[in-house]
């Protein structure tokens, strides 16, 4: 398996090439959770995997209850299934708020002013209201629980992490603070077992091929944890062996990049943080190592839009100008020929906008 093979199979997996997913919400359900601190480019990330090819469609989405946005996974915001937020948050949150203890302390956030922000939250939320995350940190601010300018991110994500409050409707381009138990009404109920293995089961469908340890990585929970998710699914799964490194795949995705080759390979465009660069540990299967800093300059956790073609990432890209005159400003890592011009351009046009 070589890295341009295992890029493209890993396009196809993910539906970036390919059969689309049949809405926002079927395609988030496939993904497992997309991680969203940037969130129109998660919006962009799920239309271009679903049929509709629509960010409106992912907002109504939002509307109706369908994805909700939280702090599942690596204690950064994702899309996830409303109805299976609850069974991820059983597999991650206790060691995620534990984790942040430290953090806690320094805020001046005791657990007996978690639990009144909670009460005073849920008292302001009651009855299907939602609130900006401004005017939730007001409430606060009001009942005097926010120690630091810093105390209520935190509080806010914490009570999420949770099952308190969730990210649920628009209002223009904010989401709004909504009580967990009021927006989703019928969450999936797992078992532990049955939780992890259904974890891996979403992450090897939608990333394979991939190993233990990218989901390790992925879903932040330690890799004896994830060697054992995988081994509970690894029957559904084709696997291989590189230096001892097991990768597992659905055992139709050759077929389908033999079918849908060509398209794996055209040119395309991704937004920052897309799946294709945030599920797995090691990138270089798509990114030469020397230009891994221009992706995420200093390292600074922040990802940069990227162009690819050929399974490869040929260069980042920014989008300029106004929103109702965008202007597309490539930085490729060698200068793009005409064709491929042509062809970003049009990638460019063709992503998808509320």
């Amino acid at each position: 398996m070589t890295s341009p093979e295992l890029s493209l199979l890993r396009l196809v997996s993910q539906a970036l090439a390919g059969q689309k997913l049949a809405d926002p919400t079927a395609t988030v359900a496939h993904l497992g959770a997309v991680q969203a601190q940037d969130l129109p480019g998660a919006m962009t990330s799920v239309a271009l995997r679903s049929e509709t090819q629509s960010c409106r469609d992912v907002a109504d989405a939002f509307a109706q209850g369908l994805v909700v946005r939280s702090w599942p996974l690596r204690g950064t915001l994702h899309l996830v299934p409303a109805v299976d937020l609850g069974w991820m948050l059983s597999l991650t949150a206790d060691r995620m708020i534990s984790g942040a203890a430290h953090r806690r302390v320094r805020l001046g956030i005791t657990d007996e002013l978690i639990d009144r922000a909670r009460d005073v939250a849920l008292a302001a939320l009651v009855g299907g209201v939602a609130l900006t995350r401004s005017e939730l940190f007001a409430v606060w601010k009001a009942a005097d629980l926010l120690p630091q300018p810093m105390a209520g991110g935190h509080l806010l994500g914490l009570l999420c992490q949770q099952a308190s409050l969730v990210l649920g409707p628009m209002a223009g381009a904010e989401q709004l603070v909504v009580s967990y138990a009021e927006w989703i009404t019928n969450p999936r109920q797992l078992d532990p077992d049955a939780a992890l293995a259904e974890l891996a089961r979403r992450f090897l469908r939608s990333h394979g091929p991939a190993t233990a340890a990218d989901l390790s990585r992925w879903s932040s929970i330690p890799l004896t944890q994830a060697r054992r998710a995988v081994g509970l699914v690894a029957a559904e799964f084709a696997s291989y062996s590189v230096d001892g490194d097991e990768y597992l795949m659905t055992p139709d995705l050759p077929d389908r990049l033999a079918e849908y080759r060509s398209q794996a390979k055209r040119l395309m465009l991704l937004p920052g943080f897309d799946e294709f660069m945030l599920g797995y540990g090691d990138r270089t299967f798509a990114v030469p190592a020397t230009h891994l800093d221009r992706i995420v300059p200093g390292n600074n956790g922040m990802f940069r839009p990227t162009i690819v073609k050929g399974g490869a990432v040929i260069g980042v890209w920014k989008r300029a100008g106004t929103k109702t005159r965008p202007r597309f400003e490539p930085e490729p890592f060698a200068p793009l020929n005409s064709r491929e011009a042509t062809a970003a351009q049009a990638a460019f046009a063709a992503l998808p906008r509320s």
